[in-house]
């Protein structure tokens, strides 16, 4: 195979204190993550200007490096050919050195992300399609007619898409208890299991019970009178079950005798978190959701245009550290509860924000061909949705962009709220966030202003900011060379002097 960025390779594992140092080789969409032994080999500025490289920093234990999406895939494989690493060995030391060097915070975070990731096309493909078919249903955006009914020859279509994304939402709780448990390291089928359970149809519906439409039926467990009502929506719920399956099936296979695990390891396994989902689980499960999206509406009612701005402004500060992978679940039990998601757009802006952030540090050094280079590569990732290349190899790096960007998101935010923009799914921002907005209050009008404040709000703040803090930092340049020019000139009068006396 063709090694393209072989030199890339090579100065890569020099500048990081060579093969001996690195302990593990992983990637995510944009950035190649190496985990070594000794943090303090790294020669960052020569990391930093690497070929294609966008950015580099350090994160916890890992040293990342911003390449952008699609490329890092490449380099990763190269990295890992080059260091004689199999793909079993990589999973391996990737898993010895996060049990030895992530903090809980760390491991919390990472584990809600890999559930997400797991699932994560099959939530776009159902907010993709929930907003087609928002477009082809909606009246007003075309003529006072919808799309459907000037051509009601695609009205089939129409109710298969509608059908296939509200399919995927109505079943979400099972694809999370599957996806939750295997990562905690449970048989996924048994995930599976405990999700059917979840929204059995023999279940009184969560949604009908929480309207008055229904009423549960009402069982005595221990002594407790339990409700059968469903977890339709219960993201949170599904993420706790999952985590508690994929451990009772790790313990029953432990313990039990071979010759007896086969049968009743799954079953003992399904049986006690049957159980503790409606005793335990599933209660408190539901409290905490309901007050997490509770939380977020109390916010738009009570602080208003404030909160909106509040969290535009600091969500790409959140995605520094790592804790907006946990918004997966918080989105979906609000897309759950409500049928729609104020945070969306949110996020949206603020990425984009950032973007505008680095086309106006792009236009402060128009003549560096360097950093002209990764901005423009940065400015595009933020249009499909991914702001690493940004935020760490521009807005992060220079400061004054990254909190011209978050300014810059804070207005946008506040036109937001506004114009009532929100959308009918989560897990797409930028330019695909169009595809999931909601018509409503002509949705995608205010969406494409909302993201023009943010772009031109980014670049001109930037703009402005570089001007006076370039010319600061010029004018302490300045001093700081006057002053050491006098000190030479003093020393050297010092020293004829003392040649002239002697």
């Amino acid at each position: 195979m063709e090694k393209k960025y072989e030199d890339i390779v090579k100065e890569l594992i020099h500048y990081v204190g060579g093969e001996e140092n690195i302990q593990t080789v992983t990637h995510c969409a944009t950035r190649l993550r190496l985990v070594l032994l000794d943090n303090d080999k790294i020669e960052m500025s020569n990391v930093e200007n690497l070929r294609l490289a966008k950015g580099a920093f350090v994160a916890g234990d890992q040293l990342q490096i911003v390449f952008g999406a699609g490329l890092v895939n490449s380099i990763y494989q190269e990295v890992v050919e080059f260091l004689g690493m199999s793909n079993t060995e990589v999973k391996t030391n990737v898993k010895a050195s996060s049990k030895t060097k992530q903090n809980p915070l760390q491991k919390f975070i990472k584990s809600i992300s890999d559930v997400f990731i797991e699932i994560m096309p099959s939530i776009l493909a159902a907010a993709l399609l929930m907003g087609l078919t928002s477009l082809l249903s909606t009246k007003g955006l075309f003529g006072s007619e919808s799309i459907v009914e000037m051509v009601p020859a695609i009205s089939g279509i129409n109710r298969m898409v509608s059908i296939a994304s509200s399919g995927i939402f109505a079943l979400l709780p099972m694809i999370v208890a599957y996806s939750a448990t295997k990562r905690f390291g449970g048989r996924p089928a048994l995930g599976l299991a405990i999700g059917a359970i979840m929204i059995h149809p023999n279940l009184a519906d969560a949604f009908g019970v929480a309207g008055g439409s229904s009423s549960p039926e009402v069982v005595n467990v221990f002594g407790l009178s339990i409700e059968l009502v469903g977890f339709q929506g219960g993201i949170i719920i599904a993420l706790m079950i999952g985590y508690i399956v994929a451990k009772l099936d790790e313990l029953f296979n432990k313990v039990l005798p071979d010759i007896i695990k086969f049968v009743l390891s799954p079953m003992l396994t399904i049986l006690i978190s049957s159980l503790l989902l409606f005793t335990i689980i599933g209660p408190f499960g539901r409290e905490l959701g309901n007050g997490l999206t509770n939380g977020l509406l109390w916010m738009t009612e009570h602080l208003g245009i404030l909160g909106f701005m509040i969290f535009a402004g600091v969500q790409q500060i959140i995605v520094i550290t790592g804790l907006h992978h946990t918004f997966g679940a918080i989105e979906s039990q609000l897309v759950a509860n409500t049928g729609r998601d104020f945070l969306n757009p949110l996020m949206s802006v603020a990425l984009v924000a950032q973007g505008g952030a680095v086309l106006g540090y792009m236009l402060l050094h128009r003549k560096n061909k360097k950093i002209r280079e990764i901005s423009i590569s940065a400015f595009t990732s933020v249009l499909f949705g991914i702001s690493e290349p940004a935020l760490f190899g521009v807005t992060v790096k220079y400061k004054f962009p990254l909190i011209a960007g978050c300014i810059a998101g804070a207005i946008s935010g506040g036109y937001v709220f506004l114009s009532k923009l929100t959308a009918v799914g989560y897990g797409t921002t930028g330019l695909p966030g169009f595809t999931i907005v909601d018509p409503a209050n002509n949705g995608y009008l205010h969406f494409v202003v909302a993201h023009l404040i943010a772009v031109i709000g980014g670049i001109t703040l930037t703009y402005a900011f570089g001007k006076v803090y370039e010319r600061k930092n010029t004018d302490e340049k300045d001093i700081i060379l006057e002053e050491n020019v006098a000190s030479m000139i003093e020393k050297e009068a010092e020293k004829e002097l003392s040649v002239f006396e002697d």
